[in-house]
């Protein structure tokens, strides 16, 4: 079962890499890396491409899922209202440009600042359940993933996609389309890896969760149930 998940993700993450890259040769400009929304757009932008659109649903899901867990699985709670914060975050940073046109200037930098000041908060209210919680699952195939995307999102993307470096690499020859193409790609990939942690991580929760031994108020609360539903 645990080769088959694995292969289902290589097969995903290729097709909808093939897709991706198959819709910009068929019809060059499909994938909308570099558009001029009004002859006073200078910089142009990329928001609108299908590859933009894509991390914002893997953000979204990724989301969801972590708030699954941390319903579900109260062990893992902490570790996951961490993770599905930070979720939050790389959604609200994804839809800035939004943000900022349709509702206020700047107004993600509020919501982001907002967002992390809770993420703090609660993980230090809450940080011997945390401990708890990283040595009930760790090792953890979900976890190391989830690192690895966020290398990935955090490091990776941020020094390979700064502009001064392509400006240098390409001299006379740059083009800002080049620049955000390489940099969407490798936050594709980045975002590809947290989805597949997340999943793997909400398996392995899942699995703890049903090996532990359950509250005694729960146990009470479902044989209660029991005794109530066998009246009838």
């Amino acid at each position: 079962m645990v080769w088959f998940r694995y292969l289902a993700y290589f097969v995903a993450v290729a097709f909808i890499t093939w897709a991706l890259t198959q819709m910009e040769i068929w019809s060059p400009g499909s994938l909308k890396m570099h558009i001029f929304l009004s002859d006073s757009d200078v910089y142009g932008t990329s928001e609108f491409s299908p590859v933009e659109i894509i991390q914002a649903i893997i953000l979204g899901a990724c989301g969801v899922i972590m708030a699954w867990v941390a319903k579900y699985c109260p062990s893992q709670r902490p570790i996951a209202f961490g993770f599905g914060g930070m979720a939050l975050a790389f959604l609200i940073r994804e839809l800035d440009f939004f943000l900022d046109r349709y509702v206020i200037d700047n107004f993600w930098q509020v919501l982001i600042v907002i967002v992390g000041a809770l993420l703090i908060a609660y993980t230090y209210r809450h940080r011997r359940r945390l401990n708890v919680g990283l040595a009930r699952i760790w090792p953890s195939p979900g976890l190391t993933l989830l690192f690895a995307g966020a290398v990935v999102l955090f490091a990776f993307v941020r020094l390979v996609g700064h502009e001064p470096l392509w400006m240098s690499i390409l001299g006379d020859a740059y083009q800002r389309v080049i620049k955000l193409a390489v940099e969407e790609f490798i936050e594709l990939i980045g975002y590809f890896l947290w989805m597949i942690g997340t999943i793997e991580y909400a398996l392995q929760a899942r699995a703890i969760a049903y090996r532990e031994p359950q509250p005694a108020a729960q146990r009470r609360r479902q044989k209660r149930r029991h005794d109530a539903e066998g009246k009838f």
